[in-house]
């Protein structure tokens, strides 16, 4: 993510400071002080996650640091910037719901999550995630933003296109994703534009299944790979390690309430893969 905000403030000419690792200590409260003072931001994007690898079966191995970076670092991040008077955003997941409304509806901001700490079967990546919102929503000045399943046009190993390409066997799902570059602007855009602090799902709207993003990789000549599915979520789970994986419908009105709109998903999606840049050798 952080490379595709920066391309989208490149493009705007919107001059930005990306502090390395080296630079300064995110989870000290003095270095990000001293780092806030000095540059003396418009505003700030914490685009700093832990999801794992190879995919978020791996946050259940590293749990004190998928907590220390997912929870509690952006919570330190919100008293920081709380004191400094920085407005500021943060990219959460949608992955703490499972499904949709029981009215069938797709969930709103407003909605409790369902596939957190109410749900045994969740991961602790989206319980991590849950309580960051938690401690985030009554942060002044802060916008909690709502990613799915990322995917661009580069094709790289975190790339949900590039991903399912790669995998041998599929889990046939329906849900919301997001366009990583699309997300980046409207995030980007919402801050340009100081709306009311709170969640924001940022998804392109409407729902997608993994066959009809498989077939539109086929049309568009990506793949030729001939691809299985497993029967249900039972045999996708028999392997051992792996965790449960959420899918939902989010819905974005509230985001297109403010003027802020995404393309809708499959259209976005045939955009992207007409502009695929394979990985270099």
């Amino acid at each position: 993510m952080g490379a595709a905000f920066a391309r989208v403030l490149t493009s705007k000419n919107l001059p930005f400071a990306a502090p390395s690792h080296q630079e300064m200590d995110a989870s000290n409260p003095d270095d990000l002080v001293e780092v806030v003072r000095t540059i003396r931001p418009r505003f700030a994007i914490n685009a700093i996650g832990f999801t794992g690898r190879p995919n978020i079966d791996g946050t259940e191995k590293e749990k004190s640091r998928c907590l220390r970076v997912n929870t509690h670092l952006p919570g330190l991040l919100a008293e920081v910037f709380a004191s400094e008077g920085v407005r500021w955003g943060h990219v959460s997941s949608g992955c703490i719901y499972e499904g949709c409304r029981p009215d069938g509806n797709p969930f709103t901001e407003d909605d409790l999550p369902n596939f957190a700490f109410g749900d045994l079967r969740s991961s602790w990546y989206a319980k991590t995630k849950a309580m960051a919102e938690t401690l985030l929503s009554e942060s002044p000045g802060c916008l909690i933003w709502r990613m799915r399943i990322p995917f661009d046009e580069f094709d790289h190993e975190r790339n949900y296109l590039s991903k399912l390409m790669a995998y041998e066997k599929l889990l046939e799902v329906r849900g919301s994703i997001s366009q990583r570059q699309e997300f980046a602007e409207a995030a980007i855009e919402s801050l340009q534009r100081e709306i009311p602090s709170g969640i924001y799902n940022v998804t392109n709207p409407g729902a997608i299944s993994t066959t009809e993003v498989i077939e539109a990789m086929q049309r568009q000549g990506l793949t030729n790979k001939h691809f299985t599915f497993f029967q249900d979520d039972a045999d996708f789970m028999a392997a051992p390690g792996r965790v449960r994986r959420a899918s939902c419908e989010l819905s974005t009105k509230k985001l297109l309430a403010t003027g802020i709109q995404l393309r809708e998903i499959h259209e976005s999606l045939e955009e992207t893969l007409k502009r695929w840049v394979p990985a270099r050798p």
